[in-house]
């Protein structure tokens, strides 16, 4: 008995001391980002300045951010029963709005290669520093899923996806869900909240109040509930990451490795009790 009091202390100081470390390392970034930001030199006057988001993105993101949040409020209430068809819906819809903002930014004269970081960096520094970061905020996402398995019950920040995974009966259903969870929803769902939505309100609210409302939009989008503080951790350390690296590449790729590590953990449940 004193053994296995031992042991579950250990355990605990061992957890706390690895959620600490993983808030020490984002600790680090914003220590970076503000001073960054307090030693940037201002715009060059005889330079031509680069081209940002104005009041048109500002109008165009405050409706699709109501139309979020009208999505968010409608379902409220009304469980939801996910299916295939859905999922390929949202995603769709998903690509949308993506391809209707680029759009409207090319219109715009926006270089949305330069403003989103796209080519700042590679596709294997861009996965290797999302590895590195998403190590970092997983102790951070767990304490968030531990605080919520206490409030709501083991179990339940378990999402709808989730049990459409859990219960599809043939390979190419589950194919499916793989390809829209690791390829199509970070690429869309970063380019939606992270680079557009993110971009506009740090324009021009700044980064702390971009950061959380942007974190808490990204979390209530998920219409669940008890995984609202998981998402919501790991909305702003998405942010965080793309305001550090100014790539939007990094976060898609942590989003990617996240959601792979996810279903893998679905396909091989026996990882998760070893």
């Amino acid at each position: 008995m004193l053994a296995g009091a031992f042991s579950s202390v250990l355990w605990t100081l061992l957890g706390s001391l690895i959620v600490v470390a993983g808030a020490l390392v984002y600790g680090t970034l914003i220590r970076q980002i503000s001073a960054r930001r307090a030693t940037a030199a201002p715009e060059s006057t005889e330079a031509a300045p680069r081209r940002t988001f104005g009041l048109p993105e500002a109008f165009l993101a405050t409706g699709l951010v109501l139309f979020l949040l009208m999505s968010v409020t409608a379902s409220v209430g009304s469980p939801i029963q996910l299916s295939s068809r859905d999922l390929v819906a949202n995603f769709l819809l998903a690509l949308f709005i993506v391809f209707v903002v680029a759009g409207f930014l090319k219109l715009r004269g926006i270089d949305i290669d330069s403003l989103g970081g796209f080519s700042r960096t590679s596709l294997k520094r861009a996965l290797s520093t999302a590895v590195v970061l998403l190590l970092a905020a997983a102790p951070l996402i767990l304490f968030a899923e531990a605080l919520t398995q206490n409030a709501f019950g083991s179990g339940s920040s378990r999402q709808e996806i989730v049990d459409l995974f859990n219960s599809s009966r043939t390979i190419e259903q589950r194919v499916m869900i793989i390809v829209l969870a690791v390829v199509v929803a970070p690429i869309s769902e970063e380019f939606i909240f992270r680079f557009f939505i993110y971009g506009v309100l740090r324009r021009y609210f700044g980064i702390a109040i971009g950061l959380v409302f942007n974190a808490l939009l990204f979390a209530a989008a998920h219409n669940h509930l008890p995984s609202a503080a998981p998402l919501f951790v790991l909305g702003g350390c998405f942010t965080l990451a793309y305001e550090w690296s100014g790539s939007i590449l990094v976060c898609m790729a942590m989003h990617s490795l996240f959601n792979s590590v996810q279903l893998i953990f679905l396909a091989f449940p026996e990882l998760v009790q070893q």
